[in-house]
């Protein structure tokens, strides 16, 4: 049976290699398709996937698209409205949520109000709005089936729990390309050098949140809603050559860690397919070549931001959704080199320690505290 599913970000790291599986294997369906504003590859995915509905997020951007496949009967769309309808195409089984950013909230929250499985990629959603989301999962009986590598490993791990509770969650980290180095070396670092990551092929974004550990933070925030586990019960651990991509321990002492190597389609295929796996092309671990396996803790004060990210979410409320939105605008100004690398973690403090938190936030107000944050930002460094 074909299993058909929507993919929100369809254009993008996470979004591409979706649709390679699907080219791959062949008996999954696209019903939808949705990005940002790249007419050109969407117009590509759109002439070999044939989904039912196309958006796009900019309105100039699907006019052109409109325009671009006329000759197909295919229903282009845009903005919110247009990435709703994409979310809840009725005949999807399951919606890939790969769009970077908190606009990934209502969608996700829509998709799963009629009733369907969440192969979830987006981190913002769980990050602000966990609190909503997986409440919501339970009430309406749909899965939340988690693609990010480390989500995935621990996912995995668990199928082998048989019910047994989890002592602690090990969530590994590379270190990113600045590992070992002190704030001082980090002073002029440039877009370009934190672009390196030594393992992942990832999106502009998550690559600096990696090298900041911002992105490790998001995702201790994720494990907590996903796996229904207090912030004491995770621990980072630095795992420079990503072949560990997370543990979880038994209360009796016992690890049980899924390896593999860094290839995001590993875990996309694991969520699409679920329970079951399938052969997945690619490279294979080599025991006899790997000799060692190292660890590490994490150094939280060259690297303050998953400190500051356990800070917010012990706090919960809507500082989590200011941790984010502030990493978000921050990243933003570093790659367009209108502040220095450190300033990052800088502009989430500021915007953290100003912020008049909100308990159990609603969507509204999580969206209200992340303007307010984008405004707070520039207002107190002095930039448009």
């Amino acid at each position: 049976m074909r299993k058909k599913i929507s993919v929100l970000g369809s254009t993008g790291s996470i979004g591409t290699q979706t649709l390679e599986i699907v080219r791959y294997n062949q008996d999954i369906e696209i019903t939808a398709l949705a990005a940002g504003s790249n007419v050109e590859l969407l117009e590509k995915q759109v002439r070999e996937f044939h989904p039912k509905t196309a958006c796009l997020w900019d309105e100039k951007a699907a006019a052109e698209l409109k325009v671009r496949i006329a000759d197909l009967e295919v229903k282009v769309v845009s903005g919110l409205e247009g990435l709703i309808e994409a979310a809840t195409e009725p005949e999807a089984q399951i919606v890939v949520t790969a769009i970077v950013g908190m606009i990934g909230i209502r969608p996700t929250i829509a998709a799963m109000e009629a009733g369907k499985d969440i192969a979830l990629a987006n981190k913002e959603t769980l990050v602000t709005a966990g609190h909503i989301i997986m409440p919501l999962a339970r009430k309406m009986g749909v899965k939340i089936l988690p693609v990010d590598s480390e989500h995935s490993a621990i996912f995995q791990c668990i199928q082998g729990a048989g019910g047994n509770k989890i002592y602690k969650i090990l969530l590994t980290a590379s270190g990113g390309p600045f590992r070992g180095r002190t704030r001082e070396q980090l002073l002029h670092v440039q877009a370009e050098d934190a672009l390196k990551h030594p393992n992942w092929a990832m999106g502009k974004k998550i690559t600096i949140d990696s090298s900041t550990l911002v992105n490790k933070g998001l995702e201790v925030m994720e494990a907590r809603w996903l796996f229904d586990v207090e912030m004491d019960q995770i621990q980072v651990v630095i795992q420079p050559a990503s072949v560990i991509h997370s543990m979880i321990e038994y209360e009796d002492g016992a690890v049980m860690a899924q390896l593999g190597t860094p290839d995001m389609k590993l875990p996309i295929q694991y969520a699409l397919y679920y329970p079951k796996r399938r052969f997945l092309p690619g490279d294979r671990l080599d025991f006899t070549k790997l000799r060692e396996i190292t660890f590490d803790v994490p150094d939280m004060e060259t690297f303050p931001g998953l400190k500051l990210a356990y800070n917010a979410a012990r706090a919960g409320g809507s500082l989590p959704t200011v941790f984010n939105a502030a990493n978000e605008r921050a990243v933003e100004l570093f790659l367009q080199k209108k502040i220095y690398y450190l300033t990052i973690t800088d502009m989430i403090q500021a915007a953290m320690e100003s912020h008049h938190m909100v308990n159990a936030p609603d969507v509204d107000q999580i969206l209200e505290a992340e303007q307010e944050t984008y405004d707070f930002i520039m207002e107190k460094w002095g930039l448009s």
